[in-house]
């Protein structure tokens, strides 16, 4: 009778985990995720370096790595915009909007982008170079406007958060606070190896990132770039890709900030074209940031 009895109750349990509503995170269609557009170990140097993309002077080396295959791709990917974020750099925002207006590509090949940089931990990835997403980005750029509402403006810099420009032309630029913009904490040109490359950060696993020769630029011209991007209140050079500068000290502030860091370092010269992370501690910065009791991406000089 106790052996009937147990089995009723286990197949009433099973029927009512069975009614259940089951939710499902849905996979992102990859018929809307852009194709790399190169391939991976294309003419290897022997010093783990690879064929990317061929820029304006030459082809960009990348890691022989990159770009990873599409499958795991896709599933980052999906993982990503599940959580609204970059899972292993969550100060970064991604959406996927699955409409077939110019403004939806854009953002979805941007999704893609920082995706590819942030695959292992922030900023450790693939470099955009090991794929032709920003050209993908630029050519649908460069396609006629379709109609769409207006949006909002975004709110103006304010007196609490910009130091008056020093410019004497016409077009005056904010200025955000140099104190508060977190250093670079690297230098350029570190133990060249001939290729264009040189020392970037060392990862978790002890191994030393090569990046490009002229990254991170010099601390004047960021700063200037990141003045820029503050007073547009986006990327310049990749306006899809919002960057505010709030100036208080709590937690959320100072990642904001040292993201805003991020992008504008990533966006130098153009959409993604600009040095990577790892050619800096802000990454690093980012998570010493969840303690604000210490605090050295904001030494004051």
């Amino acid at each position: 009778m106790k052996f009937i009895l147990n089995t009723a109750v286990a197949f009433a349990l099973v029927a009512f985990v069975s009614s259940l509503p089951v939710h499902v995170k849905r996979a992102v269609d990859p018929a809307l995720v852009p194709e790399f557009g190169v391939q991976p170990g294309d003419n290897p140097t022997g010093t783990g370096d690879c064929d990317g993309i061929t820029n304006s002077q030459e082809v960009v080396k990348i890691p022989c790595s990159c770009p990873p295959d599409r499958k795991s791709f896709i599933e980052s990917l999906s993982a990503n915009v599940a959580a609204g974020h970059v899972i292993n750099n969550p100060s970064v925002l991604v959406t996927f909007p699955t409409d077939n207006s110019k403004a939806s590509r854009i953002v979805r090949i941007q999704a893609a982008v920082v995706t590819l940089q942030n695959l292992r931990g922030p900023g450790v990835g693939c470099p955009a170079a090991s794929t032709t997403f920003l050209a993908q980005q630029k050519a649908i750029a460069s396609e006629p406007d379709t109609p769409s509402p207006p949006a909002p403006a975004p709110p103006g810099p304010t007196r609490s958060n910009i130091t008056p420009s020093t410019s004497t032309s016409g077009n005056q630029v904010p200025l955000v606070n140099a104190t508060l913009v977190p250093d670079l904490g690297h230098q350029a040109g570190l133990n060249p190896d001939g290729h264009g490359n040189c020392d970037g950060i060392t990862n978790a696993q002890g191994k030393v990132i090569k990046v490009p020769f002229a990254c991170p630029p010099n601390r004047e011209s960021f700063i200037q770039a990141r003045y820029e991007n503050v007073a547009a209140g986006k990327a310049v050079h990749n306006p899809s890709v919002a960057v505010s500068f709030p100036t208080d000290e709590s937690k959320d502030s100072l990642a904001t900030r040292i993201e805003a860091a991020i992008i504008t370092l990533q966006n130098l010269r153009g959409p993604g074209v600009g040095c990577p992370a790892s050619s800096t501690t802000l990454a690093v910065s980012t998570s010493v940031a969840s303690n604000p009791s210490h605090l050295p991406c904001t030494r004051h000089s």
